[in-house]
């Protein structure tokens, strides 16, 4: 079982310690991706496809950014309202949300 002062390390530590532990994970994600692109490109340029699939892959890479954006936008605003809704002890907006997270993406 957790102790209860490891639940409050957000309201107590430091804003620039918090800030550099939750971001070294985003930006090593946002890395991650530029890599897959950039070895995408080489393996798509080097194959019989040529400069059309390097084309084709210019193309596409910007919807996938775009479809990332909109998953981080629905996962981070389902956190935030499920963890407010916690707060509040409020479990049927909580169910409500998880529902309405999952479904939008498939519509």
């Amino acid at each position: 079982m957790q102790n209860q002062n490891d639940n409050k390390f957000l309201g107590e530590k430091k804003v620039s310690k918090l800030l550099l532990k939750f971001s070294i994970p985003c930006i090593l994600s946002l890395l991650i991706s530029s890599l897959y692109n950039i070895v995408d490109q080489i393996f798509v340029g080097n194959s019989s496809v040529g400069y059309l699939g390097n084309a084709a892959t210019t193309v596409v890479y910007p919807l996938t950014v775009i479809a990332v954006a909109v998953a981080w936008c629905l996962g981070d605003g389902s956190a935030a309202f499920l963890s407010l809704c916690q707060g509040r002890n409020d479990t049927k907006d909580y169910h409500k949300s998880i529902g309405n997270s999952i479904l939008f993406p498939l519509l």
